[in-house]
């Protein structure tokens, strides 16, 4: 199992990090975890083909976790790949897609370039094959099976969320897509071999959020996710979807100044974080970059 970081960072528009997305990658074989701002580009450059990609899945429909998936789709169709795209999503994932491609979003697009013969013969491409996601097994094929278990990250009313747990080959990997830290993530994370798991605000920005009623309530501390990796006994940890606390961009700073005080953020911030984790948490620990790869 190769994994690779393709997107690290969370919903602010930041040139260092991409919005969420991860490509796993067994055999010849990619499963995309979330399709966020850039992932097709990142995949290329990490010299992974887009029609490998056997499969997508959404953990929800925020649009840091979904904005690529019309350029990946119809990147795709271009590129002369054959078939649906299957896709994995909560409710409201297959209204979601329906407003995208052919009478949607994009059917300007698509009508002119459809004019085209080599455009013709593959338009399935267009029409994904949308499957919602439910607690327990959502996937299985001949090299992977995929688990879903809810998350608490926005009311459920709106949408539902799912962390997933990958195994293929006697080893695990888990993805906790955006929440709060979780009691049950222990048990679903029991023992895995990787655990890419949300981290998105630092110490100092949870009190600042806290203080300024901003709230906090639908994300995981470094302190929490150090705890839940101790008792889950998990073998790598990588905090993921980082709030742009390490950013030194002007932009980006006062971009994110309604969230934590500029004088908090910057580079070293990367570094108390881990030692944040490090608190609870004695095993091997990779905070999330754009093209970090990982090798199972």
């Amino acid at each position: 199992m190769k994994i690779t970081i393709l997107g690290s960072g969370a919903a602010l528009l930041d040139p260092d990090r991409g919005h969420t997305s991860i490509a796993v990658q067994i055999r010849e074989k990619t499963y995309l975890l979330d399709m966020g701002t850039g992932a097709t580009r990142k995949m290329i450059e990490s010299a992974i083909h887009p029609l490998s990609v056997e499969a997508i899945f959404l953990t929800h429909l925020h649009f840091d976790h979904t904005a690529d998936l019309p350029v990946f789709v119809i990147g795709s169709w271009m590129a002369d790949r054959q078939g649906a795209i299957p896709i994995y999503g909560p409710p409201g994932t297959s209204e979601s897609v329906a407003h995208l491609f052919e009478d949607g979003a994009f059917d300007t697009d698509i009508k002119a370039r459809a004019k085209y013969p080599q455009r013709q013969g593959n338009l399935e491409v267009l029409r994904p094959d949308v499957h919602t996601i439910k607690p327990g097994v959502i996937f299985v094929d001949d090299r992977l099976k995929v688990t879903a278990m809810p998350v608490d990250h926005i009311p459920p009313e709106t949408c539902e969320c799912y962390g997933l747990k990958l195994e293929s080959e006697g080893k695990t990997l888990v993805f906790s897509s955006d929440t709060t830290a979780l009691p049950e993530m222990v048990d679903f994370a029991k023992d895995a071999d990787v655990l890419i798991h949300e981290a998105t605000f630092h110490e100092a920005a949870i009190e600042f959020r806290s203080k300024n009623g901003i709230g906090t309530f639908s994300h995981t501390s470094p302190r929490e996710l150090g705890r839940i990796a101790r008792d889950a006994g998990v073998k790598f940890l990588v905090p993921t979807h980082i709030g742009h606390w390490d950013s030194t961009n002007p932009i980006v700073r006062n971009l994110a100044s309604k969230h934590m005080p500029v004088e908090v953020m910057g580079p070293d911030q990367l570094d108390k974080v881990v030692e944040n984790i490090r608190e609870a948490y004695g095993g091997p620990v990779q905070i999330a970059k754009d093209l970090l790869t990982i090798h199972v």
